[in-house]
């Protein structure tokens, strides 16, 4: 284990070491230090926020002066137990060594285990024109042709995600489905559907069933709901995080965790011949923020709006104003943040992607119209100007020639556009067929018992956590559903009351449109759908972020759906219990 001293103070600094928080700085390495002192005993940790990065200042709310603000996201930081805050109950700090010499001076440690990737490591072969192709598809979608192996990053390439929230912008090539055959192995980053994509691996599914995929050993597995998906895939791997695997003599590749969400999102480095692809995709902080310097091809997500967040939000705040001036410094911190990345990392080139969806179903207008987005070439022009990286905004089947690039980048040879009158934007979609699997679902019989709110709130396990929400069914526009239901769940003791309960309680409604949230829950599946998807309107008193709550209905709800069929044969259509429904116009209860 290496260990790296970040910080000495003299005995004189340590004297004047104050009770409770401290901020420090290394003039010779520009880092940020925190200390807490109780009364002769220290804790530290660096000055950055886990979210992304951000830079910690006093909280001027804290009266005890044991917590920090993160100048970012607002995300705060008790320093004292090295728990985060806000968001309430959810991340630790991650602390440092703090060793004191004979003198009463002291030394700041860190703990550094060495970097997976340097193990058998490999120096770098020429590569010949051609070797190394990576081909643009769509999304987070890419071909690389690595030798004679190819493999492919997340195929999403046709149908929704989320639901029916996002669709892609870009017209993948006509031959895609032959490229994804034709691949030695496909990985898989997360279990998100811009990502894991049913639609898309149904059809590769009925070509190739045993097409090696392989996917991280994330705390909820990637393919949690391949059973119930239907789709037939008989080769899924999942491999252990920060280890070398051997494709053939010349290629392996290694799946890290991201730092953030460490249960579900991963990133990867492909090695042929020496030469690293770092990529990072969706990730926070991909692998705690410790990364490869210097590789030959980065990829990232840099686009920004993946998030219900605030678009779906409304009262108190969230007004037309603050949405749009929040978007745009959100939008702005994140171009900045992934500048910096890059920066730091200097790979040889860089490419954006994982940001090419579209809100375009015509029910979601004003999502599409406010959930303005980040342009890859801002981004790359930020990078030109502070680096002398090479910058690549890939369109739907251009190639880039990796040893080209590396010999000569103003070959023009290395990037090969898509031929002259290729068609890059998406113009039309399949709306239809899609829409008409979810709409099933509202039609569905577990829905003509209330008692089903009860049975799904019970699967779902959330309870013991001092939250009321309403849940309200709507149409398109979200104004109440005819006939459908609007509930109250109190998750203090899981009931679910006529009014709201008397104590004090933070109160969150949620409007879904019917087909999505029947679908959801008919099906088992995770709230993102809704979330992410933007199939919901929020309003929320006080206007607090429960992570625990939403943690749990996008990330931890069981993995085996409700079991509705014994639902139905119980008959428990008027059972003890039965939640409290407030039923608009014509009832169907």
């Amino acid at each position: 284990l290496g260990t790296e001293i970040l910080l000495c103070l003299s005995p004189a600094e340590v004297a004047n070491l104050k009770e409770g928080i401290n901020f420090f700085r290394n003039k010779s390495t520009g880092k940020d230090y925190i200390f807490y002192k109780n009364k002769c005993h220290l804790r530290a940790c660096k000055n950055m926020c886990k979210h992304q990065g951000g830079l910690f200042i006093k909280d001027i709310e804290d009266l005890d002066g044991r917590s920090v603000k993160c100048t970012k996201h607002n995300w705060k930081l008790d320093v004292s137990t090295m728990k985060y805050i806000n968001p309430p109950e959810s991340f630790c700090q991650d602390e440092l060594v703090v060793e004191m010499d004979e003198n009463n001076g002291l030394l700041l440690l860190e703990l550094n285990p060495p970097n997976p990737w340097d193990s058998e490591p490999r120096s770098p072969e020429d590569l010949a024109f051609g070797e190394v192709q990576v081909t643009y598809l769509t999304h987070a979608c890419m071909d690389l042709k690595l030798g004679d192996k190819r493999m492919v990053f997340d195929p999403w390439l046709m149908g929704p995600a989320f639901a029916r929230g996002w669709w892609l912008l870009h017209e993948p090539p006509s031959d895609w489905l032959e490229r994804l055959c034709q691949a030695d192995l496909i990985y898989v980053s997360h279990m998100h559907s811009d990502h894991l994509n049913y639609p898309t691996l149904k059809k590769l599914a009925e070509r190739r069933p045993d097409i090696p995929i392989y996917v991280g050993n994330t705390e909820r597995p990637v393919f949690w709901n391949l059973n119930h998906s239907g789709v037939k895939l008989t080769n899924i791997n999942v491999v252990p995080f920060g280890i070398w695997q051997q494709v053939d003599k010349n290629l392996r590749f290694m799946i890290l965790m991201d730092g953030v969400h460490p249960e579900m999102d991963t990133c990867i480095i492909v090695e042929y011949k020496g030469h690293k692809i770092l990529n990072t995709v969706d990730c926070t902080r991909p692998n705690g923020g410790r990364l490869p310097e210097k590789v030959d091809l980065m990829m990232s997500d840099f686009a920004g709006g993946a998030s219900g967040f605030p678009m779906t939000f409304n009262g108190g705040k969230f007004t037309e104003e603050w949405k749009a001036q929040f978007i745009k410094t959100e939008r702005k911190k994140l171009l900045n943040y992934k500048s910096q990345l890059v920066k730091d990392l200097h790979p040889r080139i860089y490419c954006p992607f994982a940001g090419y969806f579209v809100e375009s179903h015509p029910s979601d207008k004003y999502i599409k119209e406010t959930n303005i987005k980040n342009d890859p070439i801002e981004l790359n022009n930020l990078i030109k100007k502070n680096s002398d990286v090479i910058t690549w905004t890939p369109r739907p089947g251009a190639t880039l020639d990796l040893g080209r690039m590396l010999k000569d980048p103003t070959d023009s040879k290395g990037i090969i556009e898509p031929p002259q009158g290729t068609k890059i934007y998406k113009d039309s979609w399949d709306f239809e067929p899609y829409l008409k699997v979810l709409n099933t679902a509202v039609e569905d019989e577990i829905f003509l018992h209330s008692s089903w709110i009860k049975e799904y709130f019970t699967w779902a396990g959330f309870k013991d956590y001092n939250l009321v929400i309403r849940m309200i069914e709507t149409d398109e526009d979200f104004s109440p559903f005819p006939g459908g239901y609007d509930y109250l769940v109190d998750f203090l003791d899981l009931s679910f009351p006529k009014e709201r309960p008397r104590r004090e309680h933070p109160y969150e409604e949620i409007r879904s449109r019917v087909d999505v949230i029947r679908y959801v829950v008919k099906n088992g599946l995770l709230w993102d759908d809704l979330y992410i998807g933007f199939q919901t309107r929020l309003q929320r008193d006080p206007d607090i972020y429960h992570h625990l709550f939403w943690n749990h209905f996008q990330i931890k709800l069981p993995q085996t759906p409700p079991d509705w069929r014994s639902f139905l044969m119980r008959g428990e259509q008027n059972g003890s219990g039965t939640p409290q429904v407030r039923c608009p116009g014509h009832s169907i209860l």
